[in-house]
């Protein structure tokens, strides 16, 4: 292939499932007069996304091994004294990388949904939503300025929140949906603030003009203060990825985004929604070069993040709640690479944990579907020897999370671990405590829940809710043996365990030390060396994993999976004397640090004291009192004292008059008189 990309075969990328989404969403739904099927239906919404993941791919390998590049505006909106508004696409190696993420993994859901939603009555419009979240996770990743990274960035919003509340006849559900659309609003009230901040001071939108600036802005101090301005544009920037990317404090939505179906706590929290803060700071980092004072908050949210949020995965028993809280960690690793300047590092880990968390997510969906929707842990048990393939991919993709050597999450963590260790800012002894500690953190909860399902003896027949809960929100049966899933759930499943397992050890060379990200991603290696100095130390993927088995978090990972067992397997009585003896410290991770308290008592509750406050006395008092019934209020007493003057008798105004000209008569003279008297 040449060294230009086609326009019209990008633009098919974003515009295959777009497609898809129109047709089963109009046609396949009672919209449209229901005029296509089910089998329709997912027919098209699959069609489209095979033909992004294919363009996708074939983009790849020209960018990786041809060079070839793309970086044109498609269609101008609209220019605004002289700030272009435009469609384009900016493809190089992170774009790529991005899109056959972002399309493998939807056409994996895409496929898996088939077997896993077939009972459900919105089944084309499920399949409509999820074609439609890939099209806007294109439009964000191939976006070659900030105005359509905007548009792509709420558009996921949008539905992400459709999706969340898909069974909207279930309360919980359209309260979930309603607090991540919300935090959502957070994050990006700060991420607008930052796009405005760089059109003010560059006056473009397009990555290439305002890097092209980058110096100018480097100079400058925020209007009013001694603060860089590039610090408070970065810091801007990053609140928005703190909400789309469930960063503390702004995490709180994602546990509950659980609510969705199962397909979509894969496609969220997987390669998709929540990466899109990763992938973007990733991209704007040349700015973020500048301010090592941004770089210092990030990491420092970043590790809060990683560790404080792995900790919630321990006391979950909904085995869709534990890996949320395992996806809140992992992005908290990338943005802690992200602040340690290992932009890379911290693509590839969203690269190896798309595939690894996209096969816990799926698999934990297959388990719910053998369990008769049951999604409690404790009441599962020795499900291996009835879902086999469910426990073998499964099992893979939780030696990738907790980073066991040759597994692709190893390279990705291992990575990140030793570039914040080498990183020299001031947050950075914080962030690799957190990181090593959260690595025995993640293998205790991964392990604990794995053995919990899998092993043991068996405990669905003990449940005593069996005729309450369920991923679709209304009961089942539990009493019934466990049983293994159909070919279009497992298929997906090895699909992603082969990626899961071989990813890291093939890539990290070319994405890490190689020239993958050159010219993509900017790094100042005088002031932040992480990078140079993971590069000394690596000798290939094999050596890499050699020395692991030597590292802590080996050591680390295997002493969490081990005290699981123990604990778990072993001695069943000890985590119920443990939690005895801390039920405080149990209690605030039941309540998940109070942040929901917090939100909902005192910042909620806040918000609308203060609206009812201006309300009450701004609008019913000040604006509707004093200026629209004061000002109609003054003018009647007004008319009225000029209408009791106006009588019609001519006598009246007689009087008038000669009071009148006696008070012109006799003005000068008290004039003179007052005037000798005050001397």
């Amino acid at each position: 292939m040449s060294q230009t990309l086609s326009a019209s075969t990008l633009l098919a990328v974003p515009l295959a499932p777009l497609a898809g989404a129109l047709l089963a969403g109009i046609f396949g739904t009672t919209f449209g007069g229901n005029l296509i099927g089910r089998r329709l239906s997912h027919t098209l919404t699959i069609l489209g996304v095979l033909v992004a993941f294919i363009l996708s791919a074939m983009t790849l390998k020209s960018v990786a091994l041809d060079g070839a590049r793309f970086n044109e505006t498609l269609y101008t909106w609209m220019v605004v004294g002289g700030l272009k508004m435009e469609v384009g696409f900016l493809i190089d190696s992170l774009t790529a990388m991005m899109m056959v993420v972002v399309t493998f993994v939807s056409l994996m859901v895409h496929i898996y949904t088939i077997g896993y939603m077939a009972e459900d009555d919105g089944y084309n419009r499920f399949f409509a939503y999820i074609s439609l979240f890939t099209f806007s996770m294109l439009m964000l990743v191939m976006s070659n300025n900030l105005l359509q990274l905007f548009f792509g960035w709420e558009a996921v919003g949008l539905v992400s929140y459709l999706l969340i509340g898909f069974w909207f006849n279930k309360p919980s559900a359209i309260f979930a949906n309603m607090k991540a659309f919300l935090v959502n609003r957070v994050g990006d009230f700060g991420f607008i603030l930052g796009i405005g901040l760089i059109a003010a001071y560059t006056g473009t939108l397009n990555y290439g003009e305002v890097f092209g600036k980058t110096a100018e802005l480097g100079g400058l101090a925020f209007p009013g203060t001694d603060w860089m301005l590039i610090t408070v544009i970065c810091i801007c920037l990053f609140i928005g990825a703190m909400g789309k990317s469930a960063q503390f404090p702004l995490h709180v939505w994602l546990p509950d985004s659980m609510e969705g179906p199962t397909p979509i706590s894969a496609l969220i929290h997987a390669a998709t929604m929540v990466t899109a803060g990763i992938f973007m700071v990733a991209r704007m980092s040349p700015l973020f070069e500048l301010s090592d004072t941004a770089l210092n908050f990030i990491l420092v949210i970043g590790a809060i993040t990683a560790l404080f949020m792995g900790f919630l995965g321990i006391i979950q028993n909904d085995i869709k709640r534990v890996i949320a809280y395992s996806t809140v960690s992992q992005l908290g690793y990338m943005t802690v690479a992200l602040g340690a300047s290992a932009y890379s590092v911290a693509a590839f880990h969203l690269m190896t944990h798309a595939f690894f968390k996209a096969l816990l997510f799926l698999g934990a969906g297959s388990v719910i579907m053998g369990m008769h929707h049951n999604q409690d842990i404790r009441w599962m048990g020795g499900v291996r020897k009835y879902m086999p393939i469910t426990w073998i991919t499964f099992l893979l993709g939780s030696l990738a999370l907790i980073g066991t050597p040759l597994f692709s999450g190893f390279y990705s963590k291992d990575s990140i671990i030793e570039a914040v260790h080498s990183s020299q800012l001031p947050a950075a002894g914080f962030a690799h405590f957190a990181v090593l500690a959260g690595v025995f953190v993640t293998a205790f909860y991964s392990f604990r829940m794995y053995f919990l399902v899998f092993h043991g003896k068996e405990r669905y027949d003990q449940n005593p809710d069996a005729h309450h809960a369920g991923d679709h929100g209304h009961g089942h049966d539990d009493h019934h043996e466990p049983h293994e899933s159909p070919w279009v759930v497992t298929v997906p499943l090895v699909l992603l365990a082969i990626p899961a397992v071989v990813v890291g050890f093939m890539f990290i060379e070319p994405m890490l030390f190689g020239d993958f990200f050159k010219d993509v991603i900017f790094v100042d290696a005088a002031k932040h060396p992480a990078m140079a100095e993971l590069a000394e130390i690596f000798h290939g993927p094999m050596a890499m994993a050699l020395h692991g088995l030597q590292a802590a978090p080996f050591w680390l990972a295997l002493a969490g999976v081990a005290l699981s067992y123990y604990m778990y397997m072993v001695n069943p009585a000890l985590p119920t004397a443990i939690k005895a003896r801390v039920q405080p410290l149990y209690t605030l991770l039941e309540n998940k640090y109070y942040l929901d308290w917090i939100n909902e008592n005192i910042l909620a509750r806040g918000a609308r004291a203060l609206g009812t406050g201006l309300w009450k006395v701004g609008d019913q008092a000040i604006i509707d009192g004093a200026l629209v019934n004061g000002s109609w209020k003054l003018v009647r007493w007004v008319s009225g004292v000029v209408r009791w003057m106006q009588t019609g008798y001519i006598f009246h105004y007689a009087l008038v008059m000669i009071l009148g000209v006696f008070v012109l008569m006799t003005w000068f003279v008290w004039r003179d008189y007052f005037l000798q008297l005050i001397k």
